[in-house]
């Protein structure tokens, strides 16, 4: 069964010429062969076509209202009305695909690209041990890009002689296509395949880049990791991409960076998460001893009574901040309490008679209760 052509292209039967037309400019522009690749989306191109070309012109669509498809069969294309409405397809056609090369039996437009062209940006991932992270600091790295041949200065030609004009494109770098369609002359632009776009030709090419006018070169850079970087923190080295070509400004290279994981420190934001395990005895009667930060051991004061799980903060010894590297974040450390699963005789008789006279104290005797009061968790 024929589809409907108001459904074809979306829109009421009562529209109007104008909303019809901006139907079509829509879906010609989504579904044009050129634009979508997609499988089907040239036979439907074919059925947004056939449906414009029924109701844009008054007449043919008014049959199609009263006949349905057996009243436009072969019509639209010869009917006298249609070819006085084919103006309308060609600024259709202009407006949608002025951006691919050209408009419907114009003139191309002529973009050369013989002038400037800059480099490409390039991408290296580098990896950062923890520290080098949360202080930054020089690092050396090894990259490998485009750099302008010194021989030629870029142009690719022997030294003493000069690159002629392509005679394909006349130099314009670009080459046009005349497709005839119902719609009228459908212009078609694009690059020249034989100088590739830049309007000129080398037939003496440069002994030291072979014509191309750049040679691949491995060089080593020295960075500087700014304090605090962290992982997909990106870095921005300028003009360290590939070479420009006839002149222009070489790429950029950015380094994107990620931080191995540390075994004894963690990062949450600017802050470092570690732990530190004591002995119950430290617990119970507190202690002093040394512990580690990014920026070595420093003394701890464990108060005695120190609960299993509880955090402490060391001020201004995690990571600092991005941009500002004065201010820090901290470093959280938790405190895990090892309890022995065998004490020996000794150990256990001096820690019932503690049990006992904590017994006495609280009404709850016993070894297990003792332990209990002392560690809440």
């Amino acid at each position: 069964m024929a589809r409907d052509y108001y459904e074809t292209l979306g829109v009421s039967r009562d529209a109007d010429k104008e909303e019809i037309k901006q139907a079509y400019r829509r879906l010609a522009r989504k579904y044009h062969p050129d634009v979508n690749k997609e499988s089907g989306a040239e036979e439907r191109f074919k059925e947004i076509n056939r449906a414009y070309e029924v109701l844009s012109e008054p007449e043919v669509r008014a049959r199609y209202d009263r006949f349905g498809e057996a009243g436009v069969s072969g019509a639209a294309a010869s009917g006298a009305g249609f070819q006085d409405d084919m103006s309308g397809f060609a600024d259709i056609f202009e407006s949608i695909f002025s951006g691919f090369g050209g408009a419907p039996g114009g003139q191309p437009q002529q973009r050369r690209r013989s002038g400037p062209v800059r480099g490409d940006d390039l991408r290296l991932d580098l990896k950062l041990d923890f520290r080098e992270a949360i202080f930054g600091g020089e690092k050396e790295i090894r990259i490998s890009h485009l750099e302008t041949c010194e021989v030629c200065n870029g142009s690719g030609a022997k030294p003493g002689t000069r690159p002629r004009t392509c005679g394909t494109c006349s130099g314009s770098g670009q080459v046009r296509r005349v497709t005839r369609t119902p719609f009228g002359s459908f212009t078609q632009v694009s690059t020249c395949p034989t100088c590739d776009g830049t309007g000129t030709v080398v037939e003496d090419k440069c002994d030291a880049c072979g014509g191309k006018g750049a040679n691949q070169v491995t060089k080593k850079l020295k960075i500087n990791v700014p304090a605090g970087v962290d992982n997909g923190t990106r870095l921005r080295i300028s003009q360290e991409g590939d070479a420009g070509q006839r002149g222009g400004q070489p790429g950029d290279l950015y380094v994107y960076l990620f931080v191995n994981e540390d075994q004894e420190f963690h990062r949450d934001g600017i802050n470092i998460i570690s732990e530190i395990k004591i002995s119950y005895l430290q617990a119970i009667l507190g202690c002093r001893l040394e512990v580690n930060t990014v920026d070595g051991p420093v003394e701890l004061v464990i108060p005695s009574g120190t609960q299993p799980n509880t955090v402490m903060k060391l001020e201004n010894r995690g990571v600092p901040r991005l941009g500002n590297p004065v201010s820090r974040g901290d470093q959280m450390l938790t405190v895990l309490i090892d309890i022995p699963t065998k004490i020996i005789p000794e150990e256990r008789e001096l820690l019932e008679k503690l049990a006992r006279i904590k017994g006495d104290r609280t009404g709850k005797g016993g070894l297990e209760g003792f332990l209990g009061g002392l560690f809440k968790s």
